[in-house]
């Protein structure tokens, strides 16, 4: 098998892995990357110093 054949097989693997992955529901690696629930939302913002996220929620409405 020459190297050529080699790498074309490789990244159909590659390929069809990732086309499994994602054919399957949500993408693991990427949990950590969402906001998550209001609550943990709300107290990251209240320890780094930032307005609670029902401040910053409500100062962001045009009913003002």
């Amino acid at each position: 098998m020459s190297a050529t054949d080699s790498a074309t097989l490789r990244m159909a693997a590659i390929a069809a892995v990732i086309a499994e992955v994602t054919q399957q529901g949500e993408d693991v690696s990427q949990v950590a990357r969402k906001p998550g629930l209001a609550w943990s939302q709300d107290h990251r913002r209240m320890n780094t110093g930032q307005s609670s996220l029902m401040h910053q929620r409500a100062s962001r409405s045009p009913w003002k």
